[in-house]
C-alpha cells in the first residue's frame, strides 16, 4: 500500500523542511553527491519526481535548460517555487502522467531521490514503464534512503522492483560519501539517439 496523501501532508504541516535538508550536514552530504554523479555537464531538460521543497532542484537546476519538478504537497511545491523560481514545479500525486518538458520536449535526465518506498509495487513497475516509454533517452539516477522508512516497502526494496520493472540497465555508483552514510546512488544511461 503507497503511503496516502494525507500522511504526506501532515509531513509538511508544519514545516516546508520536515527532513532539514536546508540545514542538516547529511542532507547537505547528500544532495551534493547527487549532484556529482550526473554523468553529463549539461541536460537540456530534467524532471525531479518528489522534488519536495526544491533544495536538490537548487543543485540541479543550474546544470539544465529546463527543469521541471513534481511533488504530491503544494506547501512543499511553494518552498520549490522560492527557491528555484526559473524552474517549473507541478502538483501530482503517483501514479499519474508526469509532465513533458517546455513545449512537450523531452526529458534528458530523471531524478529520483528517495521517493519510490513512498509507492506501492504496482505503481513503481508503472512508473518504470512510463519513464522507459516516454524519455528512453534520460539518464536515470535514483539516490535511495538505506536505513528504515516505516512504509510497506523499504528502500533497497523499492530500489530493486524499480530496477527489475524497467528495461534499462542500473548500475550502482559507490561513492564515498553514499552507501556508509545511509544512502546509495544508482545510475542508468538513457539511448543516446
Amino acid at each position: 500500500m503507497q503511503v496516502s496523501q494525507e500522511r504526506l501532508e501532515a509531513i509538511y504541516r508544519d514545516d516546508d523542511d520536515p527532513w532539514r535538508f536546508r540545514s542538516s550536514p547529511f542532507e547537505h552530504a547528500r544532495l551534493s553527491a547527487v549532484a556529482r554523479a550526473l554523468p553529463r555537464a549539461r541536460y537540456a531538460s530534467a524532471l525531479e519526481i518528489g522534488c519536495g521543497n526544491g533544495e536538490l532542484a537548487r543543485r540541479i537546476a543550474p546544470r539544465c535548460a529546463a527543469y521541471v519538478g513534481v511533488d504530491a504537497v503544494e506547501s512543499a511545491l511553494e518552498a520549490a517555487r522560492r527557491a528555484v523560481p526559473a524552474a517549473r514545479f507541478e502538483r501530482a500525486f503517483l501514479p499519474a502522467e508526469l509532465p513533458a518538458g517546455p513545449a512537450g520536449a523531452a526529458h534528458d535526465l530523471i531524478l529520483l531521490s528517495e521517493v519510490l518506498y513512498f509507492l506501492d509495487a504496482p505503481e513503481i513497475a508503472a512508473l518504470a514503464e512510463q519513464l522507459d516509454r516516454r524519455w528512453p533517452q534520460a539518464d536515470i539516477l535514483c539516490c535511495t534512503w538505506l536505513g528504515a522508512s516505516g512504509n510497506a516497502i523499504e528502500g533497497q526494496a523499492s530500489l530493486a522492483l524499480f530496477a527489475a520493472s524497467s528495461r534499462r540497465g542500473f548500475r550502482h555508483l559507490p561513492a564515498g560519501d553514499g552507501d556508509a552514510d545511509g544512502f546509495r546512488l544508482d545510475l542508468a544511461h538513457g539511448a543516446r539517439q
